[in-house]
Parts: structure tokens; sequence; C-alpha cells
């Protein structure tokens, strides 16, 4: 009875072997039952995996457009202030070389380059301002002297460009 006691303990599947061992598991082919551990290249994705990914894609593409659409408005308008004012002071700086505001025909133009019948002594080397900005939506400032609302208006129409509206379309002025 030893004899077949001793032959059933070893023929009997070895232990299982643990990974701290160093064993690993057999990956064994589809056409015997089994699916394999490791997903190879060959196998890609299934639709349904692909659907997910691009739904998750489109929400994240969703929620980062809603946060960052109002932000540029934002951003369009202070620019416009900041343009208004640095164009409002280069304009008080040929006040003071000049003794006088543009003249309403020479507009902006008259601080990037001296105009006709003003003393080229008196002006300044290299003009008030390097270049006309253009607003953020890319129309041009203007400048009305003397102004309505003071010495001198310096404008834009806003996102619209026609006088007036609310919002994004209101005016933006050196007046306000």
């Amino acid at each position: 009875m030893t004899m077949t006691k001793r032959r059933t303990e070893t023929s009997r599947a070895p232990a299982r072997r643990s990974a701290e061992c160093g064993f690993r598991p057999v990956a064994r082919s589809a056409e015997h039952g089994f699916t394999s551990f490791v997903r190879s290249a060959e196998h890609g994705f299934t639709l349904v995996e692909l659907m997910v990914v691009i739904v998750i894609i489109g929400l994240l593409t969703t929620i980062v457009v809603i946060n960052v659409l109002p932000s540029q408005d934002k951003a369009r308008v202070e620019k416009a202030k900041t343009d208004i004012a640095l164009l409002e002071q280069a304009a008080e700086m040929y006040r003071l070389d000049n003794l006088s505001y543009p003249g309403g025909g020479d507009g902006l133009k008259a601080l990037v380059s001296a105009p006709a019948g003003v003393d080229t002594g008196r002006y300044r080397p290299g003009g008030y301002i390097r270049k006309l900005p253009d607003d953020p939506w890319g129309n041009p400032y203007h400048y009305v002297s003397p102004g309505k609302h003071g010495a001198v208006d310096i404008f834009s129409y806003g996102a619209d460009g026609r006088e007036g509206g609310e919002g994004n379309d209101a005016d933006i002025g050196n007046w306000k």
C-alpha cells in the first residue's frame, strides 16, 4: 500500500507557484478555450472601448470650452481698455510737447508721425507711439478732438463694430 500511496502523491499536480517565486502564468491560445493574460498589439480595441474614450474626450472638451470662452471675451475688453489708456497717454505727451492735442483731421496718426503744419522741432523724434494698434476685434480705434466726454475721446465700438450696444458689443472709451 505504501507503494500506491506514493504513486498518487507523485501524480498530483504541483503546488501553485506565486509571482514572487518567478512564476509566470502560461498564456494559452483562444483555440484551446483560453484568453491571453496580456493583450497583444494585434487584437486592438473594441468598438465599445473606443466609444467610451470618445465620449470622455467630448465631455472634457465641452467643460474646457465653457470655461475658456467667457475669459476670452473679458480679456479682449481689458486689452481694449489698456490700448485706449496707452493712446490717451501718448496724446497727452503730444499735447505737452506741441501745446495742443492732435487735430480731429490728423487723428491718432499724428502720434506715429508728425502731421503737416506741426513744428518739427517740438515733435518728438520717432513719434509718441511706434504703431497704432487695432482693437481686439480688428477695427481701428476712433479719435475725436474736441471730445464729447473730455478734451479728447479715444474709443472702440466693441465686438460688433457699431456705436452703442451692451455686453461685449458695448463701446469702450477713455471716459469710462
